[in-house]
């Protein structure tokens, strides 16, 4: 790539600052950096940093209380910064293709994906009736099959990884030379965020068009981009090739950062559980026998469970992975008596849960407690967290009023958090403070199974670490089992005991975490390993930590 070239996109001493109730909050401070046609560039960094809002910024999509100050921002030399909405109504889809991080948010839920995508061709003057041939182009480009169908399906239809896809077919549609892609697979299992990625790599070597890739996960960053930009706190703190950063970081963050990875982590795994032996009662928490779940309606058809069964030890943890339609979901589901399985048994310390009337399922409730994926779906955000995490208290008549509120406050300080946000909501907290919140809410009624439903997908990278050292901490101190279903592998591997791996609802291979991660006998769960982004550059690193805080640093 030739550097000396005029840069597609250039950026200089941008600084952009956001006004609330209590005064002036800066969101970039200051950064500089360089985009050339057909490079891949990834900034990189936790929430906060400072990474979407420069992403805002270079698509004229900032918060309506967010206000650029200085600096400059040029696109194949045209000043954008003070673009009206009109001439940034020609910029985006023509100049500049945007995938943002959620399709289910991002498309209009009631249109059809062939509207949307004839929608973003005719706003830039391509006639109706080309529209319609070049939107179903564009979903084969974008390595979809049956496009017809895609096209005449509504957004709830698809999958999301198929969502996402059509997400980069709406920002291919006009041929732009930038696409800026902010988290686009953050949320999909790692077999649909390769051939996401492949698309998008493949997009930068063949029509030479330009990626900024904004990503939270370091291994998608070293195996996709060309440079990396590391933003701590709205400024730029490491910038270089993607390889001299893994192998030699020079600044404390990026090595945290680094270390903090799950796929990228050269920590030792974790060891099997000594389970501690309970009173009359049996190592094995739950098993399930046998299960299957067929969804059709329309007569026979594939079942989206077919004959799984697995055993789940006490105090310990087991782990369903796979990818997205392998049933997982859906067997944590039957788990937790939301579905009713069409045979097969679930036995929870031994008693068969899977038939149980509706009465004694709530008894149960308090036994086997859920945490799910989205911590920003999953709190209401019209209650504080008191309400949150009284609400399945009072729920079930535990306590009075006072009684709830003092228990609110011990469960917010088990998982670390100080009692004076009792008043907050939802919206006022990180991430990974609502899932800390969640965590809280589900110990409530001192559960003895925790079913974790994908708990850490939409965290940061360091953020994940820290929930996962709680979750460890929590089955320590309160001999909690956990159903930890995920299709994060390197996130698996540092809390699992047993492993159970699906594909196509049924159960491909199961064992001990160390022999699957080690000797897999499945060329599906092979597959999966080896599309963990980043492991090559982890298993270089084999043996190897970084020094964090480096003299200087």
């Amino acid at each position: 790539m030739n550097r000396q070239q005029e840069p597609l996109l250039e950026v200089r001493h941008l600084c952009i600052a956001y006004q609330g109730r209590e005064g002036r909050t800066e969101g970039v401070a200051g950064i500089d950096f360089q985009l050339q046609a057909g490079e891949i560039l990834a900034i990189v960094g936790e929430s906060g940093s400072g990474k979407s809002t420069t992403a805002a910024a270079l698509v004229g999509l900032l918060a309506a209380n967010a206000r650029i100050e200085a600096g400059s921002i040029r696109l194949a030399g045209q000043e954008l910064t003070q673009a009206s909405e009109r001439q940034w109504q020609s910029i985006r889809g023509r100049r500049i293709g945007f995938v943002p991080q959620d399709p289910g948010l991002s498309l209009d839920p009631v249109k059809r994906i062939g509207s949307q995508l004839i929608e973003a061709l005719t706003l830039h003057g391509v006639p109706k009736a080309l529209a319609r041939q070049r939107s179903l182009e564009l979903l084969r480009e974008v390595g979809l099959a049956e496009v017809e169908r895609i096209a005449r399906s509504y957004p709830h239809q698809l999958s999301g990884g198929m969502r996402q896809r059509v997400l980069i077919a709406i920002a291919l549609a006009n041929d732009p030379p930038l696409i800026i892609a902010d988290e686009p697979t953050s949320a999909l299992d790692v077999g649909v965020q390769r051939q996401i990625l492949d698309r998008l790599q493949a997009l930068a070597l063949e029509r030479r068009t330009a990626v900024l890739l904004i990503t939270h996960d370091l291994g998608v960053a070293l195996d996709r981009a060309d440079r990396l930009l590391v933003m701590h706190q709205g400024r730029i703190v490491e910038a270089g090739d993607a390889r001299r950063i893994f192998q030699a970081p020079q600044h404390a963050y990026t090595q945290q950062l680094l270390n903090a990875a799950p796929s990228l982590s050269v920590q030792q795994p974790r060891a099997p559980a000594a389970l501690p032996p309970v009173a009359g009662k049996s190592a094995t928490l739950l098993v399930a026998k046998d299960l299957s779940k067929n969804f059709s309606t329309w007569g026979p058809g594939p079942a989206a469970v077919d004959g799984v069964s697995f055993h789940l030890p006490r105090h310990g943890t087991t782990s369903l992975v796979g990818e997205s339609g392998s049933g997982k979901s859906t067997t944590a589901r039957l788990i937790l008596g939301l579905e009713r399985p069409d045979t097969g048994s679930v036995v929870f310390d031994g008693q068969e849960i899977s038939k149980v009337s509706q009465r004694e399922w709530l008894a149960l409730r308090r036994r086997i407690q859920v945490v799910y994926q989205n911590p920003y779906a999953s709190l209401n955000p019209r209650l504080s967290l008191e309400q949150i995490i009284c609400e399945p208290l009072q729920a079930f008549a535990v306590g009075d009023a006072a009684w709830r509120r003092q228990r609110a406050a011990t469960l917010l300080e088990q998982v670390e958090l100080p009692a004076r946000l009792l008043g907050s909501r939802p919206t006022e907290l990180s991430g990974g403070q609502r899932q800390r919140v969640a965590i809280a809410r589900a110990l409530g009624l001192e559960p003895e199974l925790l079913v974790l439903d994908e708990p850490l997908s939409a965290l940061d990278a360091s953020v994940q670490g820290q929930i996962l050292k709680l979750l460890g901490e929590l089955q320590a101190r309160l001999g909690l089992s956990y159903l930890f279903i995920s299709h994060d592998l390197a996130v698996v591997r540092q809390i699992s005991d047993q492993v159970v791996v699906m594909q196509a609802g049924r159960v491909v291979e199961q064992g001990a975490c160390e022999q699957i991660f080690q000797a897999p006998s499945s060329d599906y769960t092979r597959s999966l390993l080896a599309d963990i982004p980043g492991r090559r550059h982890s298993l270089e690193a084999s043996g190897r930590t970084f020094a964090l805080a480096a003299a200087g640093a």
